[in-house]
């Protein structure tokens, strides 16, 4: 068995566990109930299933062609760094814009640190009026 043999096999299970992930992120998207749930299906399952597809795409043409594509590797740190902060920003805007948490939530982080915020501007402000 020869380089490209090993590197076609590895390729083909890049593939299949791109493919499943990108599928699961799916369902996720189909079935969870609410959107921050929604919004972690679709950012962590279809991120490692997206970088999969893509690193299965740059070994098979490094081994096989013998190519070292510069656009597959800008996809690969594009998704990887994009993905997850898109998925952050849209479900913090959702909580900003009051969207209601699925009603068997039973932690909000969110309003945690919104309490810890309020408490902080409120000293500022305390202090501020103090000094005039």
């Amino acid at each position: 068995m020869n380089v490209i043999e090993i590197a076609k096999i590895v390729v083909g299970i890049l593939l299949v566990i791109g493919s499943l992930l990108s599928l699961l992120s799916t369902y996720g998207l189909l079935r969870l109930p609410d959107i921050y749930n929604r919004s972690h299906a679709a950012t962590k399952a279809a991120t490692l299933g997206i970088m999969s597809i893509l690193v299965g795409a740059f070994i098979f043409f490094y081994f096989v062609d013998g190519l070292i594509s510069a656009k597959l590797l800008l996809g690969i740190v594009f998704v990887f760094i994009t993905a997850p902060v898109g998925g952050h920003l849209i479900a913090r805007a959702a909580y900003r814009t009051q969207v209601p948490l699925w009603e068997k939530t039973i932690k909000d982080d969110l309003k945690r640190d919104d309490l810890k915020r309020d408490k902080r501007m409120t000293k500022k402000l305390k202090k501020a009026a103090e000094n005039q």
